[in-house]
């Protein structure tokens, strides 16, 4: 058994009775919360973590099987949770880690008490009426680029997630990110995040939640945030000025406050 807080390198900071935990996206570690998390430490025990595959964790603990559904990485969370003890915790989840808590949330809804979802979307294709905004025949396209040359689609495809072409190095940072994982874990990583289907869980959430929807999202087009908030019981929709997929990168203070509204700072 691998020592929980070791194999996913958790940090704990901050000094308050409850906890925030902030889950980064495909790609990512935990790194890209920090101009985020930071804020929340004079309110909150803050946990930052990387999952099993990605950042600094123990990439000895990865099993293909257990993360070849979105379960895996949601047990991640969920085991997290465990060990540190208590319920009542607010998840803040980027991207595809939007649907890993939300199947964290179905499978044990009483530790949590609010959840933050930035830049969600429950399936990226079109579907009858329908529509995530991504054609499915371009996307086995890129993961037939991502088998010859990972390199090559990680400097293609981070500068047009990130968005902002404006400002570069931002979507230099998203590169180096995606180029520092190992190529057969990120590609299991995609495969997982863009042919999930979650639409039909969404309903099924009954915590508190907030959306965070930017413009000019290629990943979640804005009408996605509004099917998140229209299909989930409990969940609030805010448009943020940012634009792009990545806003705790390009506009951490818009974040900040948002966040900062629903929990009832300001």
């Amino acid at each position: 058994m691998f020592d929980v807080l070791k194999r996913n390198n958790v940090s704990i900071q901050g000094k308050g009775e409850e906890t925030i935990i902030f889950a980064h996206g495909f790609g990512c570690n935990q790194n890209t919360w920090r101009e985020v998390a930071p804020a929340f430490e004079d309110r909150y025990r803050v946990v930052l973590f990387d999952y099993v595959g990605s950042g600094q964790s123990n990439r000895n603990a990865y099993d293909p099987q257990k993360y070849s559904s979105l379960e895996g990485y949601a047990q991640d969370i969920l085991d997290i949770c465990h060990d540190l003890g208590g319920n009542d915790f607010i998840l803040v989840a980027h991207s595809v880690s939007c649907m890993i808590a939300v199947s964290a949330a179905l499978q044990e809804p009483q530790l949590f008490k609010k959840l933050v979802f930035v830049s969600p979307s429950p399936y990226f294709f079109a579907d009858g009426e329908y529509n995530g905004g991504l054609d499915k025949q371009d996307i086995d396209g890129l993961f037939e680029m991502m088998d010859n040359n990972y390199l090559g689609w990680s400097s293609l495809m981070a500068p047009l997630i990130m968005g902002n072409p404006e400002r570069p190095e931002l979507g230099e940072e998203l590169t180096n990110s995606f180029c520092a994982n190992d190529p057969a874990i990120a590609r299991q990583f995609a495969k997982v995040t863009f042919y999930s289907d979650y639409r039909s869980f969404l309903p099924l959430v009954e915590v508190e939640s907030l959306t965070l929807q930017c413009t000019d999202d290629m990943l979640a087009p804005a009408h996605i945030g509004a099917y998140v908030a229209e299909h989930m019981p409990n969940n609030s929709l805010v448009h943020l000025k940012a634009s792009g997929h990545c806003p705790h990168l390009s506009a951490p203070h818009e974040v900040v406050r948002s966040i900062s509204s629903f929990l009832k700072h300001e």
